[in-house]
Parts: structure tokens; sequence; C-alpha cells
């Protein structure tokens, strides 16, 4: 791996790496921030999942994240938002290709060699963090947008890997809403039935383990009605009976400036599920 980037930051620092993906098939970027608690010993980790036409530093330069995981003890993890560079299949649309990946394993071409970045999410990822970094067996997600369908899925389909999970603005039915139905005819084809299984409202109804959920959403979001639909969430996890806290903010968009406006929240609501054990 080669680091390409490193910020002394609230006692810490923030670092960005390249490292060499099998999943991806080619170089993947990962921002990293470690707190001052990790020069002393391992960490707690919280990943964060970007949306679209986003990469890792979206999160690491808007969010002011590394405050509160310096304040909790939290190692901070942050990829790209899909496989990029020379050769890679991309799509002029800003919602399919490079920075679109929607955090599934592709099985369609040309996009089923390269666009892993489940796999790459849930395997091939933090086994490269626990080797490299001073890391403890207790981790949590979350995610913005399409990075928030990414991270609810993620939980949903692996239980015991994750204490705790929480979204900004998630795309919580991709199976029912346009963002989802053009990602998915072309990453998975046009056989609806396997689209639901990256569905976390298709998920919740089979779920076998039931984690914290934290979501919050803004009202004034231009996407709220036509892409994101939070009551589609709300009435499954009703069904289900999983807990699930969802926030409408009154009077916030889909920017970074609602993401930094709660994620201290976010950042503690995980701290206090990944303490002891």
């Amino acid at each position: 791996m080669e680091r390409i980037e490193t910020h002394a930051h609230f006692g810490g620092t923030q670092d960005v790496y390249t490292h060499r993906s099998e999943t991806l098939g080619g170089d993947a970027r990962v921002g990293v921030y470690l707190p001052p608690q990790a020069a002393s010993g391992p960490c707690p980790v919280v990943y964060f999942l970007s949306g679209l036409t986003c990469s890792e530093q979206n999160v690491i330069t808007k969010a002011g994240a590394q405050r509160y995981a310096a304040e909790h003890g939290l190692i901070l993890v942050a990829p790209d938002t899909s496989p990029r560079g020379e050769g890679v299949p991309d799509d002029e649309a800003y919602d399919l290709g490079q920075g679109a990946g929607f955090y599934v394993d592709a099985t369609e071409e040309p996009w089923a060699a390269r666009y892993r970045m489940y796999s790459y999410v849930t395997q091939e990822l933090p086994t490269w963090v626990d080797a490299n970094f001073p890391t403890l067996p207790r981790r949590a997600i979350m995610g913005h947008s399409m990075g928030g369908h990414g991270a609810l899925v993620i939980a949903l389909k692996n239980p015991g890997m994750y204490r705790s999970v929480s979204a900004f603005a998630p795309i919580v039915a991709p199976t029912q809403v346009p963002w989802g139905h053009k990602a998915f005819g072309a990453y998975l084809g046009s056989d609806r039935e396997t689209w639901r299984s990256w569905d976390a409202c298709e998920l919740v109804a089979t779920a076998t383990e039931q984690l914290p959920l934290l979501v919050d959403q803004g009202t004034a979001d231009s996407f709220l009605d036509a892409q994101l639909q939070p009551e589609r969430l709300k009435a499954a996890c009703e069904r289900a009976a999983y807990p699930l806290t969802l926030r409408m903010q009154p009077g916030y968009d889909h920017s970074y400036y609602f993401i930094a406006s709660f994620i201290g929240e976010h950042m503690a609501f995980h701290a206090s599920h990944l303490k002891g054990g």
C-alpha cells in the first residue's frame, strides 16, 4: 500500500492510502483517520460509505467527523465509492459507473469483473484495515444516500459483523425508485426478483439480527419524494418489529451541511454501541 496524504487532525492523523485490490481488479483509495488513542492501543472502527459522485474525499474534508472520532477513540475508514481508472467501465451519467458502484456485486457485463463493491467492503477492506492498523474486533457502519443504502444492506446481510448502523438520507428501497432501477438494471440484470436481496426494506423482513439503527433525513432534500422515501423503511421496520430511530430534520437538504450538522450525534451513537466486549 502507499500513503498518498497525511494530515495532523484533532490530535490524530487523517491519511489517504492506495492499495492493490484483488476484488476490484486495480488500485483502491481509502481514507483512514487514526484518533490519538490509537497511539497507545487498538480502537474500534467505524466505516463510512459515501454517495453518488463522491470519493473518500467528501466525508474526510466536509463532514467534520474526525473531531468526534478523536473524542470517542474511533478509527474512521472511508473507502471510495467504486473502482476507478483506465480500463474501468464507466457511463456518461453521474448515477452509473465510476463514482456510482451502489455497493453491490455486479453480475452483468461490462461491470461484473470490476464492480464488486459489496465484496470489497465486507471482505477485503476490513481484512486490509485490520492487518495494517491498531483495530479492535468491534465495527459499526454508516453512510450517505447511495452509501446509506450500502450501509443498511451490508449490515443486514452480515449478521454479527457490525454492532450498529446509521445513515444520512439513504436510498432505502432501490427496487422502487429510479436510481435503483437504473443501477440495478445495469449491474444485476433485468430479473427484478434478484434485486430484492440488495434492498434494505426487503432485507429487514427476514433479518436474523436486530442492530441499533439510526436514520436522519432532511425535509428539504430535493431527492426525498422521488428517490429516498424513508416512509418505506419505517413501514418495513414496523412490520418486522425492527428497532428504527428515524429523525426527519426540518429544513435540511441532501448536502454535507446536513451531514456535518448531525455527524457528531451519529459518532456518539456508534461509540455507545462499540464500548466493551
